[in-house]
């Protein structure tokens, strides 16, 4: 699926196995209150550990992070510099927010050692999730637009994962409890998510051979020339700026990307808005914003989607992109599972909008399209016919079609 701005969805098993030891620590906990009584509120945040320490002679003059460093040897020195800044540091009694001051001999270092965000983060909350289906393999739910998936610096709560661990204490013993995948956090749609390791493993193995067929419904700006085609372009880091990505090469670190569209319907240039399209996007892979950069790189950003050039319109103040199904084989080797999303307010508003565009569309997940890869500045396609979407460097704002 589209992947929250970290990760891709192609982890692979190997993935499934690996886990931090403050996650399993604290997953461990959840699960054992969750067993013990599932009315029970969330436990209680661990307890602070005071540390004092007398500065030597041999530590005069030592910057005072460097100091609780040795103090606290298990935690990073960037976490022992957020707990001075913090004001959980004192000197002689008083607390500095100054990580490189200098100690003195005798002076009395006072150190509280608060858990660090993420060994807070996974921790049960009651959150609702919308289910779509559900058995003792897997869950399907339908996210909502502005829902975080995993816990992530900026959102340690309120996650679907918090909500998985509130929701069934089981989940606390999986990796991740149990997602093996992620939307953005302003997309919205299906997801699946495990409930059991066997079937954690078999759907991350399904999603790494592509085996996971995804189709999303977007409100792009402009018309693309053609009712359908294919983008397969890489996708990696955007060398310019650390929070997009971009269509780059291999030997800037993009990895293989491809993207069907297929033009559902359009919608001429209004009073207050430019041209807009309603497009159904099938994905080959999950590379991190993968439909959104395929579309910028082609001069048709998602409409609201300021971080790849889109403007508000049509009611929208979030990107436009909807996961609307998700086909699998089922992990204990049931049927094929096809899930489908129904498309939430704001995005059925805008969708209605559009002439001839239907929700009511079957994905030919097989259907290969035309390949038109973005092309470099000044590149021609043989044949003698012009590119039919100017390319887009890495780092270069798309043209704005629309508002």
């Amino acid at each position: 699926m589209e992947a929250h701005t970290d990760d891709s969805d192609d982890g692979g098993a190997g993935a499934v196995a690996a886990r931090s030891a403050v996650e399993r620590d604290v997953s461990a906990k959840a699960a054992a209150a969750a067993q013990t009584d599932p009315e029970d509120a969330p436990p209680e945040p661990p307890q602070a550990e005071l540390r004092e320490q007398v500065v030597s002679p041999s530590e005069h003059g030592m910057r005072l992070d460097r100091l609780l460093v040795a103090m606290a040897p298990e935690f990073s020195r960037s976490h022992l510099q957020h707990l001075v800044e913090r004001g959980h540091v004192e000197v002689e009694g008083r607390t500095t927010p100054v990580p490189a001051r200098r100690v003195k001999a005798g002076e009395r270092i006072r150190l509280e050692l608060v858990p660090t965000d993420e060994s807070l983060a996974f921790r049960p909350e009651p959150i609702p999730l919308h289910v779509l289906y559900e058995d003792p393999h897997l869950l399907v739910i339908d996210k909502p637009a502005g829902l975080v998936v995993h816990p992530a610096p900026g959102n340690w709560s309120g996650t679907v994962l918090n909500a998985l661990l509130a929701r069934d204490g089981a989940a606390a013993l999986l990796p991740r409890a149990g997602i093996v995948h992620r939307l953005d956090k302003d997309t919205s749609g299906v997801m699946v998510i495990a409930r059991t390791l066997p079937a954690m493993t078999s759907l991350a193995r399904a999603i790494a051979a592509r085996e996971v067929h995804r189709a999303y419904l977007a409100l792009a700006h402009g018309v693309p020339p053609q009712a359908a085609f294919s983008i397969d372009a890489p996708v990696g880091r955007d060398p310019r700026s650390r929070v997009r990505m971009a269509v780059v090469g291999a030997g800037a670190g993009g990895r293989d990307a491809r993207t069907d569209v297929r033009v559902l319907g359009s919608l001429a240039a209004g009073a207050g808005h430019g041209p807009v399209s309603a497009l159904l996007c099938t994905l080959h892979t999950g590379r991190t914003h993968q439909i959104r950069v395929h579309l910028a790189s082609i001069g048709h950003p998602l409409v609201a989607d300021a971080t790849y050039g889109g403007q508000p319109g049509l009611g929208l103040d979030r990107q436009a992109l909807h996961a609307r199904e998700l086909r699998f084989a089922h992990p204990a080797g049931a049927a094929e599972v096809c899930a489908r999303a129904p498309l939430p307010a704001d995005f059925a508003h805008a969708w209605a909008r559009i002439p001839g565009a239907t929700i009511d569309v079957e994905v030919d997940h097989e259907a290969a399209g035309r390949t038109h890869p973005p092309l470099r500045d000044g590149e021609k396609r043989r044949g003698g016919a012009a590119p039919s979407y100017p390319p887009r460097r890495a780092g270069r704002k798309p043209s704005r079609r629309g508002p």
